[in-house]
């Protein structure tokens, strides 16, 4: 049975719920119960062996835990003779045994239906006499791991929680990114390391989130490496302060045999549930454009307090966005380059690319990672491709461990055309990437590349050819005779101080009625000519050219009388994604415009005429 079946069945359970449930609330039902007959059927077969091993040890006094566990051959366990199959053989005393046995798991297992507030969907379905009917609908699931391997279990967690959001409304966004967008991420961020996915390499490595979800993107890495190199081992870290989110991504971990101690609840920038570890990998799809200002004084005495020692060290975003503060957080997770570095995936918004001028937090936070040569790429995605927001969203890689060919530079790439129609939209979703679309980004990144997309047009400016794509080390297509070739940049490559620039004060002096300049005459400003604020202006000066020589070819010939405020100057960082893929056409000749307007005009004169007869 594939997981979509799997999942529709699972959902026919819904009709049990509806009248005593709302269409938002069945979730809170389905999938605790989906998690409990999950666990169920893969302690099945350990079961008696489990049972007798608790009877000898708790009568000879031990802690029977770490048996229990070897016993299990899991990382959980469920000390009751119970299962959701014999619970139906005494259906008045359903609910007590079903407390009884969800108590009877290991603490980390009971933790999971504890977060989902299990015990009160219980009593709602035991007063609404469904409680039976539910349990027996899930008994009668199979969900062994012999017929449900781990990673179809995963998705069959995946498209239920993207229905139950889908249904009530939610931010589905908060929960769930899309497949393809995780995939994307995840190829970019192994696809340099030959030693990892190449096959019959026993490495270990740690992948971490910090917005866990329900653990999709750490789910999505371990298949790619599962698929490219069996012999590898991901350890899997997250934190997730969404319970019902915590509950489902624990369960996943639970279930595909990770430490399920990895996966911390609460909230990642006021407290931070892996402090002082440090990850090979890291991914994350934080909120976009969510204040922080429930978590801004805990934040901010971070920064002022610990500085570069803390994770908020280069600077604080505006309180209204804090999506920058995450990023800042995986920067301070970094393994050192010595002990082999680190390289992160994080989705972000177009705000932290621009926002904020010299000098503030955004600009401050960009300044550190492009001066520290930490950014590798940005790329650019296609719009409509969330659940709960249609703007457009940007891939960051970042590493502190790039190849020697990137130093000093970042890749732009724009995917922003590089998608398909989906043949039924979801919330704010209606476009997503193909394996096809996915591969050419991926290229793009790993052959570190300039490209264009080539299109060749006739005379009467009607396409000859399907958009090619051309490398810098590719043959560019022939111009077709009295036509042209449209090229629209796709990669471009640029050093890291072509986003800096100083921002310079330029003052005019300040005069009197007679015109003549007014000067200080105290302190240290005796003497000197005094500003005008009224005419006072700025300039952004790129880094790469010099102050004066722009100054001089900029401003005097404008403002002769003008100068620099040496000590308002500051450097800054932007990087305007758009900017540098905007290609300009130049538009129709007047003359071509009047002639169209000409003949449409005697086309109606003509029409009207036919009219009149």
């Amino acid at each position: 049975m594939n997981h979509q079946a799997l999942s529709s069945f699972i959902w026919s359970v819904a009709d049990l719920l509806r009248g005593d449930y709302k269409q938002s609330e069945y979730g809170r039902v389905i999938l605790p119960f989906t998690v409990l007959r999950r666990l169920d059927c893969v302690l099945e077969a350990t079961k008696p062996a489990v049972l007798a091993e608790f009877d000898a040890k708790t009568k000879a006094g031990l802690n029977p835990e770490p048996f229990l566990l070897r016993k299990a051959g899991q990382s959980f366990y469920n000390a009751s003779p119970l299962d959701l199959v014999k619970l139906l053989g005494d259906q008045d005393h359903i609910r007590q045994n079903l407390y009884a046995y969800v108590q009877a798991f290991s603490p980390a297992a009971r933790d999971i239906f504890e977060r989902f507030d299990f015990y009160t969907q219980v009593e709602r379905l035991a007063k609404a006499n469904l409680l039976y009917l539910v349990t027996e609908k899930f008994a009668n699931i199979d969900l062994h791991p012999e017929v449900v391997d781990n990673a179809s279990m995963g998705l069959v967690f995946e498209e239920l929680i993207r229905k139950f959001a889908e249904i009530s409304n939610e931010t589905a966004g908060e929960h769930f990114t899309p497949r393809e967008v995780i995939r994307l991420m995840v190829n970019l961020l192994f696809i340099e390391d030959d030693d990892v996915l190449t096959p019959g390499n026993a490495v270990v490595r740690t992948i971490y989130d910090p917005t866990a979800g329900t653990g999709g993107m750490l789910s999505v890495a371990g298949e790619y490496l599962l698929e490219h190199n069996p012999q590898a081992r991901l350890t899997m870290f997250g934190q997730e302060l969404n319970d019902e989110s915590y509950a489902i991504c624990k369960a996943d971990m639970l279930i595909k045999g990770q430490d399920v101690a990895n996966i911390a609840p609460g909230n990642t920038l006021s407290d931070d549930g892996h402090g002082g570890r440090k990850f090979d990998y890291m991914l994350s799809n934080p909120p976009f454009g969510v204040e922080w200002k429930k978590v801004e004084k805990v934040v901010r005495q971070e920064h002022e307090s610990n500085g570069f020692d803390g994770r908020f060290g280069p600077g604080l975003p505006r309180v209204s966005d804090g999506s920058l503060l995450f990023l800042m957080h995986l920067l301070s997770k970094m393994r050192p380059a010595q002990d082999g570095g680190s390289r992160f995936g994080i989705v972000l918004n177009g705000s932290p690319l621009f926002a904020g001028g010299a000098g503030s937090g955004e600009s401050e936070i960009r300044r550190y990672v492009l001066e520290n040569d930490l950014v590798e790429a940005i790329v650019g995605l296609p719009t409509d491709m969330f659940y709960n927001t249609g703007i457009a969203t940007y891939v960051w890689i970042l590493s502190n461990k790039k190849p020697s060919d990137r130093k000093g530079y970042v890749q732009l790439i724009d995917a922003s055309g590089f998608w398909q129609k989906m043949r039924k939209g979801l919330g704010s979703k209606r476009k997503e990437m193909s394996d096809a679309h996915i591969a050419i980004v991926t290229r793009l990144f790993g052959d570190f590349n300039e490209a264009e997309l080539v299109t060749a047009f006739d005379e009467a400016g009607a396409a000859l050819t399907e958009p090619q794509l051309v490398t810098g080390t590719d043959n560019m297509p022939t111009v077709p005779l009295g036509g042209k070739l449209k090229r629209l940049p796709i990669s471009r490559i640029f050093k890291n101080e072509d986003f800096g620039y100083t921002t310079i004060t330029v003052e005019r002096p300040l005069r009197d009625e007679n015109g003549n300049v007014v000067l200080g005459v105290k302190g240290k400003q005796k003497g000197k000519q005094q500003p005008n604020s009224a005419l006072r202006d700025t300039e952004n000066v790129p880094l790469a050219e010099d102050i004066q020589t722009y100054f001089e070819r900029e401003v005097l010939p404008h403002a002769p009388d003008a100068w620099i405020d040496e000590e308002k100057s500051k450097v800054g960082y932007e990087i305007p994604f758009n900017r540098h893929f905007y290609v300009f056409e130049p538009p129709r000749s007047f003359h071509a415009i009047d002639d169209e307007l000409k003949a449409a005009s005697v086309k109606i004169m003509k029409m009207l005429e036919e009219l009149a007869e």
